[in-house]
């Protein structure tokens, strides 16, 4: 969830308009990169509670503190009001979410040998600010311990909307925004043909991927029934912005449909003006335009305002300047990088797009949204026209393979990116997922103490 960044005040006043913000994202493959993001919850190494934003004299480490550690290390501080709410890192930024679960957008990068050294680096920041304070990181899809009402707020002004209008239109919403955390790759386009061919492969394989980063087996401590009870709290969240919409598999589906599906069906959140948000949670876009929604009276809708709203559409691969993968857990490095791996073999090398768009002939919206309901509790064993997941993973995977060889991407030692997705080839194999490995040590090694996951998954 970013913060307002697009300060274009230019005056909205048509679709077209709309869908050019979309066209100026698509690029020359030359000029394609990669960027992921990833999340994971912070802990206090004495009780394993979510640290709060502000110190207080009985609880030691605090997410505040945590940001003031990294701002030494390096960066600049991004500020709600009064209150440093993120770092800017050059072309990279480390945010927080609602809970403070501490988040790395990364840099457009060239390769994933980059991306590995940029996890690294974060990581080792990350650990060297949490010393101090006693304190860790665990990249989990959810929390494994604590409650909802014991999740902390972060002091941002955009969550405090989302925490009011969410229990409005899912009875899950805030769990998402308080226990869940994911990890994503941020991939271009160079067209508005491309995109859509993009687009449509990666919605119908998002449930794979949900499936293979599968991790989060506990709720409150204990088994929860679920492989990704991540991916099931999205199921009850806020419906109409969420999931996989049947409109991107519709004839003619293009940046301009996409523009009026965004104004037309997802509700907004806020406006943001002079340094504060305005808060129009459930009101139409399209009535912001058309000048009819009271808060608003007098204010014009923007370019930027539009930008800003792009990013309340939480599809489980969401169209901006680019594509987002939306559909996985957060997990371990390794497969932090596996999911970067994946996409990008699939999607930037045109024989493996054009291999995933044969393999995946005649697969529609239906069956997409088929195994996207059963997958958070079946994973691979989730139905997939006429079998299950596990019957295309292993081809998935070695189109993946593939995509990367193709691209020839070496690092100083001569390796391409290939050995990034032997984690998935292992799962595809029939290896347990993360979430099965935990669940195989809460019964055994573990003794039924799901605690024990904070200092095993720690990065």
């Amino acid at each position: 969830m970013s913060n307002p960044g697009d300060t274009d005040d230019t005056p909205l006043t048509s679709i077209r308009q709309m869908a050019e913000y979309f066209e100026a994202g698509a690029k020359p493959p030359a000029q394609f990169r990669i960027g992921t993001e990833h999340e994971k919850f912070g802990f206090r190494k004495v009780d394993l509670a979510a640290p709060p934003y502000f110190p207080t004299d009985r609880q030691p480490g605090s997410i505040r503190d945590l940001l003031a550690g990294l701002a030494q290390i390096g960066g600049a501080p991004i500020l709600d009001g009064d209150n440093t709410i993120g770092l800017k890192q050059g072309a990279a930024s480390v945010s927080l979410e609602p809970a403070g679960q501490l988040e790395l957008s990364g840099a457009p990068l060239h390769d994933l040998h980059q991306t590995r050294q940029e996890l690294e680096t974060h990581f080792d920041q990350v650990r060297a600010a949490c010393a101090p304070l006693d304190m860790g990181f665990t990249p989990l899809g959810f929390h494994p311990l604590a409650r909802r009402a014991a999740m902390p707020w972060m002091p941002k002004g955009r969550y405090a909307i989302m925490q009011r209008y969410m229990p409005l239109v899912g009875a899950m919403g805030l769990d998402m925004m308080t226990r869940t955390c994911t990890v994503q790759v941020n991939l271009d386009f160079a067209s508005e043909q491309d995109m859509r061919r993009k687009l449509r492969v990666s919605l119908l394989l998002q449930p794979l991927a949900t499936a293979l980063f599968a991790n989060s087996p506990f709720t409150e401590g204990k088994p929860n029934g679920f492989l990704s009870y991540r991916a099931q709290v999205w199921t009850d969240t806020d419906n109409q912005r969420a999931g996989i919409p049947r409109v991107m598999f519709e004839d003619g589906f293009g940046f301009e449909r996409y523009a009026s599906w965004l104004i037309e069906h997802v509700p907004m959140y806020f406006v943001y003006r002079d340094g504060g948000y305005i808060d129009v949670a459930g009101q139409s876009f399209a009535d912001f335009i058309a000048g009819r929604v009271p808060a608003l009276a007098g204010v014009t809708a923007t370019q930027g305002d539009f930008a800003d709203h792009v990013t309340t559409a939480f599809t489980d691969v969401r169209l901006k300047r680019f594509l987002e993968m939306r559909g996985a857990d957060a997990g371990r490095p390794d497969m932090m990088l596996a999911q970067s791996a994946l996409w990008v073999g699939l999607l930037y090398d045109p024989a493996a797009l054009a291999a995933a768009e044969a393999l995946l002939r005649g697969a529609s919206w239906q069956d997409a949204v088929t195994a996207r309901t059963a997958v958070p509790r079946q994973g691979l064993a989730a139905p997939w026209r006429g079998g299950t997941l596990r019957d295309i993973a292993a081809d998935v995977v070695t189109i993946a393979q593939d995509g990367l060889r193709a691209r020839h991407r070496l690092n100083a030692a001569g390796e391409d990116e290939r050995a990034y997705l032997q984690p998935l080839q292992v799962i595809a194999a029939g290896a347990p997922t993360q979430a099965e490995h935990w669940l195989q040590r809460y019964n055994q090694a573990w003794g039924g103490d799901a605690g024990r996951i904070f200092q095993e998954a720690a990065i």
